[in-house]
């Protein structure tokens, strides 16, 4: 179920470091064309879009040749922004959801809540210093980027695991299915704003 205005959003971002452009739409199918410079970033990019049915459109250029940490953090910042911005209001959203989301030996736990208060907490330790040319620290980097931008509280727990690969790629999902799970129209209250207060703002 759908609202009648589309959510949909457009960011264009342009720094000394990077440049970037990312479009969604919240009520997509989960349809990718992501392109960031960084592999392992945009394989769990298009995890987030193929899981949660957000369909992205990203374009990144950044100073990599220099590292991918501007990227990395960039690519956050702007897709959070376009998150909070195809919100709108959040008139009518669930607003909370969390999983616990298995791969394997691996499970990771994400529980969400699109508050419009950016909280963070990272329960995730990897054991390798990279994911293919990807520095695994800068996985935290992405989240927190997207996490404060978006205005949601993220908690991304690794219950267990053993495999680095499968760690990172149970956060991406886990996030997916968390957001689209929370930002799915409530039927009970779907001219609301999910708060007492009567506002959900960044």
């Amino acid at each position: 179920m759908t609202t009648s205005a589309p959510r949909k959003a457009s960011i264009d971002r342009q720094t000394n470091e990077t440049r970037i452009t990312a479009s969604l739409n919240l009520d997509g199918t989960g349809t990718y064309d992501i392109a960031t410079g960084v592999g392992f970033l945009d394989h769990m990019l298009e995890q987030l879009a193929r899981h949660s049915l957000i369909d992205i459109e990203l374009r990144a250029e950044g100073d990599l040749h220099i590292d991918f940490h501007h990227t990395v953090e960039d690519c956050g910042i702007v897709l959070g922004q376009a998150l909070a911005k195809a919100l709108g209001d959040k008139r009518g959203i669930t607003r909370y959801a969390s999983l616990e989301l298995p791969m394997d030996e691996t499970l990771t736990r994400v529980a969400v809540d699109v508050s419009g208060r950016p909280y963070l907490i990272w329960n995730v330790v990897f054991t390798r210093p990279k994911l293919g040319e990807m520095d695994t620290e800068l996985f935290r980097e992405w989240f927190q980027a997207f996490a404060q931008n978006a205005g949601i509280t993220l908690h991304v727990t690794n219950v267990y695991g053993e495999n680095n690969h499968h760690i990172a790629e149970t956060c991406y999902k886990g996030l997916a299915r968390a957001l689209r799970a929370a930002i799915a129209i409530d039927p009970g209250q779907s001219a609301r704003v999910p708060s007492t207060k009567g506002t959900l703002s960044v």
